[in-house]
Parts: structure tokens; sequence; C-alpha cells
């Protein structure tokens, strides 16, 4: 039997886009602040409203659960072929931008050479703790894990919903342990892995398996979105400002350093993070509507090549944040004319990130670094050199 085509969602696009740009938001962000006056109350503007930004990376958590179960989950347990083409596609971009950046990093600080770059090259492979490489790192372990995810799903085919019960209430007391009994606890011991939790796929647990929910019950989510949509806005609406709150209450109550303030493992933020993808979801789904009646070209084209090269822009942030660095550290002004230039920085980083991302895309063999390899040109072009050669061969017998 044909096999037949999978629908393509493009609301998925979009949400790719949202993520993506959330994150260089954030970046962009943090960038202004550090050009800011301390104690300013533009900086407070600033730190007050960033915890309402976060919620991206949770973002791009729950969006890799949904589109690896779309495309995993009934293909019979082909696991080795799953993971040497995903940690293929992932893992030749995390290797590249990690010596392209540090190499660069070198080069305008200290200095380049073997004996610096070598052990740093190494530290932040295993680490994944440089320029912005931490999702990849947790990526790898979600891959190494996604088997144990479908073997799940499957085996409690009627407990879907009391899967997400038990993850949400887990991830719930984990991040209540995290933040009110983990910083009292020595962790200098401790496995990397659980010292530096950021970088464990357990702390996204909930991310991943709602990504996985949504995917294997899309129909029946996207109803139940749709039905509540009007709840869904106003409460998302709600919690995010409910952040500035939360900003707050760490300063004033529970007099939390600011690094602690603006972590993304707390409590409250499940709860505003659940929300907010779920908000978002709507928002993609009205994106897809509306263009299968009558959205600009224009606008579609746009999305959609943003969305192919998402990942890319990802990986390439560090160079358009770095550039952005260096603008700003040659512009003089008050606190509060940082503030009014930001959206003019952030598009600034969107159209850099994004060029780069595009250049790669294009030009090979530099697709391998964003994860859209282009061999095929070179393979096209082996094969007809062959056949050139095949046919003089075959004339001159």
């Amino acid at each position: 039997m044909a096999k037949s085509k999978k629908p393509y969602l493009y609301e998925v696009d979009l949400m790719r886009i949202i993520f993506i740009f959330g994150v260089l938001l954030n970046h962009t962000t943090t960038a202004f602040e550090g050009r800011i006056a301390n104690s300013s109350g533009s900086q407070l503007f600033l730190e007050a409203t960033h915890l309402s930004l976060h919620f991206t990376r949770m973002g791009f958590m729950f969006m890799t659960g949904l589109v690896l179960v779309l495309n995993h989950y009934n293909r019979n347990g082909r696991w080795g072929q799953f993971w040497r083409k995903r940690y293929g596609s992932v893992g030749i971009p995390y290797l590249g931008w990690n010596a392209i950046l540090l190499a660069g990093t070198l080069a305008v600080t200290t200095g380049f050479s073997w004996q610096k770059f070598t052990p740093q090259y190494w530290d932040a492979v295993i680490h994944g703790n440089q320029f912005y490489m931490y999702y990849i790192l947790v990526t790898f372990e979600l891959y190494l894990l996604f088997p144990l995810i479908v073997w799940l799903f499957k085996k409690f085919p009627e407990g879907h919903g009391q899967i997400m019960i038990v993850s949400i209430t887990a991830q719930m007391m984990l991040l209540i342990a995290i933040k009110y009994g983990l910083p009292n606890v020595d962790r200098s011991h401790w496995w990397y892995l659980f010292r530096a939790y950021g970088m464990n796929v357990l702390v996204y647990q909930v991310y991943f398996l709602a990504g996985a929910f949504t995917a294997i019950h899309y129909k029946a989510v996207d109803a139940f979105i749709h039905k509540h949509a009007r709840f869904i806005g106003w409460f998302t609406g709600v919690l995010a400002i409910g952040t500035v709150g939360l900003f707050f209450f760490d300063q004033k109550v529970l007099h939390l350093s600011m690094a602690a303030t603006e972590s993304v493992h707390q409590p409250y933020l499940l709860v505003y993070d659940l929300m907010m993808i779920t908000f978002v979801f709507w928002v993609d789904r009205g994106y897809a509507y509306w263009r299968e009646h009558g959205m600009w070209g224009w606008l579609d084209r746009l999305i959609h090549a943003g969305a192919k090269v998402s990942f890319g822009i990802y990986l390439d942030q560090t160079l358009a944040l770095a550039l952005l660095r260096v603008i700003l550290a040659h512009i003089q002004l008050p606190s509060w004319g940082f503030v009014l230039l930001l959206p003019f920085g952030y598009l600034f980083v969107i159209g850099t990130a994004f060029a780069i991302a595009w250049g790669c895309y294009k030009i090979p063999p530099f697709g391998a670094l964003i994860g859209r390899p282009q061999w095929h040109p070179f393979k096209k072009g082996v094969r007809q050199h062959d056949q050139i050669i095949r046919k003089a061969q075959s004339t001159t017998r």
C-alpha cells in the first residue's frame, strides 16, 4: 500500500518564529541592561519585565517534543536509525558552532592558540555551558530518552491524561524543591547534570511530555483550546503581568539574588509557561486558518523562510548579539535612551541572525552548520561526472 503523505502543519512554522524571536528578545534585553546605569528606573523596568520573556525556553522544549512525536511515533521503533540521523544533524552544528564561536572569542580577547583552544573547547562540548548551547545538550539527552517516552504513551493508551497529571505534579514539586530547598544544599560534589540542573532534561520533562501529548491528541487539543480561547487569552495576560509581582516578591520578600530572581525554574512560571504555550498554540492555529483564507503571500513566505532557518538563528545568535554589544559600547545615551533604542537593537539582532542563517542555508556546504546539510549538490555533481565518464568510455570502445 502506498504511504499517505503527512499533512504539513503550517502552524508549527509560526511557532518556531515566535519562540526563536522570543529568545532573541530575551537576550537582546540582557545586552541593553548591560549599558544601563545600575539602580536606575530604566534598569528596574527591564529587570522587572524580564521574567515574562522566559516562556520561550520552555516553548522550545514543548515544540521539540511535539515535532519528534509527530514524525516518529508510528515508525515501529527504528531507534538506531533515529539516533544516527538526529545526533548527526544536531551534533555537527553543535560541534561546529562551539568551535567557531570559541575561536572567535579567543581571537578578539586573549589571542588564539591551540593550547588555549583545545581544553576550553572540550569543556564547552561536554558541558554545553557556552554560547547558549544548553538547549542542544538537553536535546541530546531527550533523543536518548525519546524511545521511553514513546513506550510510555503506547503502554498506557487510555492513561495519557493521567500521565500528564503525574508529570505536572512532579514538575511542580521539583520546582518548589529547586527554589526553596536547593540553595541551602551543598552541590559541589554532585554529578554535573544534577549540579547544573538547567542542563538536565528531567527539569523540562513536563514540556516535552506536553508536546508529545499534543501531537498524539492534536485534534482534541485544538478543539479544547479553540473552545476556551477567550479564557486562555485573558488568563495568560494576567499571568504575564503577575511575573512583575513575582519579581518584587523574590526581591523584597525572599531577598533572593538577581540571578535567582530571574531564574526560569520557579513554581509560578510553570503555570505561566504552560498557559503561554497554550496561547501561542491558539495563535498559530489562527495563522494556519488565515493562511488558507487570504493571507498575504509575502508574509507567508517570510514566516516559512524564517521557520526553515530557526534552528540556525538560535545557533548563530551569539554573533548577532556580539555585534550589538560592540555597537552599544560606542553609543552614549541616558538610561531611558537605551530603553527607547531597544526595539531597533532587537530588529538588528533579528536581521543579522537571520542573514547569517539564511546564508548558511543557501551556500553549500554551510547548511550543515544549521542542521540543513546540502550534500546533494555535490552528490549530484559526482553522479553527473561519472555518467559523462562512462559515456565517453563507451563511445571510445
